[in-house]
């Protein structure tokens, strides 16, 4: 592990974020649980066409997504980059802890999330399935809960060989910090957590969280 790099006194970091988003919530969360401080500079997602969308905002991440760490180094795009990043920065409290095998696994769990729910759900697909496939919200909704279902089999098995008090063993870990932003969507898109038990319990325990009720959407100085 890298010697840890402190934050110079005038330095703090601007993070481009939206409440409601899962991906800037595990953000929040992880520069929260390391005791960094930052800044929110709020992009909308849906206002006038989405925030997102600006030239001036594509011109620093052309993704169009939200979220976006200014750091000392540079912009650094994508949650799970951005998370890595910290880690490799600031080393304690340590977001993948234990053995290689064990970083290992809170990475497996971190990509469940990360590569095979969350972006099949997320604004921009919904919208088009909603619109260029003309299927409307119901069934835009209805896509979107069918996609977490199917992942949360996967982590539900996964779970049942990696989690202890948390999604992987005694510590929490990046793999938390994933996990309850995707629970919360799936309460947002109707998806019954009963078949789900192992999940539903890691949630409730990583939820206590300070770092993650910190970063939650409704405590986001752009919370609508």
């Amino acid at each position: 592990m890298r010697a840890s790099r402190p934050v110079s006194e005038t330095h703090v970091y601007r993070l481009h974020s939206y409440f409601r988003s899962s991906s800037a919530w595990r953000v929040r969360a992880a520069l929260t649980f390391k005791g960094l401080p930052y800044v929110t500079v709020p992009v909308h997602l849906v206002r006038g066409g989405g925030e997102q969308l600006a030239p001036a905002y594509l011109a620093k991440n052309p993704m169009g997504q939200v979220p976006l760490l200014e750091a000392e180094d540079g912009l650094v795009a994508q949650s799970v980059a951005i998370i890595e990043y910290l880690e490799e920065c600031h080393p304690s409290p340590s977001l993948y802890p234990g053995s290689a095998f064990n970083r290992a696994q809170i990475r497996q769990v971190v990509e469940i999330v990360n590569s095979g729910i969350q972006p099949l759900q997320n604004l921009w697909v919904l919208r088009a399935i909603e619109h260029d496939l003309s299927q409307g919200a119901a069934g835009a909704r209805a896509f979107a809960a069918q996609v977490i279902e199917r992942g949360f089999r996967a982590l539900e098995t996964v779970l049942e060989t990696t989690a202890g008090r948390y999604a992987v063993g005694e510590s929490p870990s990046a793999a938390d910090l994933c996990l309850v932003p995707q629970v919360q969507n799936a309460r947002r898109f109707g998806v019954a957590l009963g078949a789900f038990p192992i999940i539903a319990r890691v949630d409730a325990e990583a939820s206590r969280l300070e770092a993650l009720i910190a970063a939650h959407p409704d405590r986001q100085p752009d919370a609508e």
